[in-house]
């Protein structure tokens, strides 16, 4: 038995299918609140809960081999990255031990080791990194790039008006990886004896710059772009202005402005080890973008 964290989420919900599509037997965290018909329909057993709840973590993991935490605090409609990507994930994995569980996929986020002290998700993620690999469980740590899955609603509204909003540098480089292959990769993790106990970066198989994401869109859906490029002052004095009335608000951009400033790449090299290791060609965003825009 799988359990599968964030499971309505843009990757957990491909982690799901993909499962059952193996034949696999699946438990699907999820919210009450959420919509998790796809899932049920798919054969996935629900379990409604709340991941700031110790009791419902502890239900959930009865019985299960296999834990996937694909939860973040931008899925969530309640807590932050404290609650969400820090406490909910250490009572898992202390839960996920005592229930005797055979192998452990965390879903970080590049960079996550970097030190980013702004950036509370960074901080939440590398912390959680140190304690599963202290904590005895056989693991799985994958640190993605960007997601393909998230440039689906910018695409669809450049479908509608032509425009990309890009801030910050862009000659800043990414390599966004297709959600699909991320779920793979996820679900095979925990049956590769290589991907046992490694923390392993994950992305895409170009190395992009920032402006060239809309180039890319604009030879999509065959429509030319107006790009307009913002300044990260501009972010800067926004984050600033939010701050003197939600400054929790403003705590919790720190990590969008991360994204914003710096660079998230897998090297050439870190490409080649996942597609021997995985047996996969890693997919184009190009390609990601085509499959589902119908184009």
């Amino acid at each position: 038995m799988f359990l599968i964290t964030g499971a309505t989420g843009g990757l957990g919900r491909r982690i799901v299918r993909l499962l059952r599509e193996r034949g696999e037997p699946v438990r699907a965290f999820v919210r009450l609140t959420s919509r998790y018909a796809e899932l049920e329909h798919r054969g996935a057993e629900i379990f409604i809960g709340d991941l700031l709840r110790d009791r419902d973590i502890h239900k959930a993991c009865q019985g299960v081999q296999y834990v996937i935490s694909a939860h973040g605090s931008n899925e969530a409609s309640e807590g932050d990255a404290e609650s969400i990507d820090y406490q909910a994930n250490i009572e898992l994995i202390d839960q996920a031990k005592a229930a005797g569980v055979k192998h452990f996929v965390f879903i970080s986020v590049l960079g996550a080791d970097r030190g980013y002290e702004d950036a509370p998700v960074f901080k939440a993620k590398w912390a959680v990194e140190r304690y599963l690999q202290a904590s005895g469980l056989n693991y799985t740590i994958l640190r993605p790039s960007g997601f393909a899955s998230n440039l689906l609603p910018l695409a669809e509204r450049f479908r509608q008006t032509g425009i990309y909003l890009l801030i910050g540098d862009p000659q800043n480089r990414s390599s966004i990886v297709s959600t699909d292959d991320l779920a793979r990769i996820a679900a095979d993790s925990v049956t590769l004896e290589g991907a046992r106990n490694q923390v392993l970066p994950v992305g895409g198989p170009e190395i992009l710059k920032r402006g060239e994401i809309p180039r890319i869109f604009s030879q999509v859906l065959n429509r030319e772009p107006t790009i307009l490029n913002l300044p990260l002052f501009a972010f800067d004095g926004l984050r600033g202005a939010i701050g003197l009335f939600n400054p929790k608000l403003r705590t919790s951009l720190g990590t969008l402005r991360a994204l914003l400033a710096n660079e998230f790449f897998c090297t050439p090299t870190e490409i080649q080890r996942l597609e021997t290791l995985f047996d996969l060609k890693l997919e184009t965003l190009e390609s990601f973008l085509r499959r589902y825009l119908g184009v």
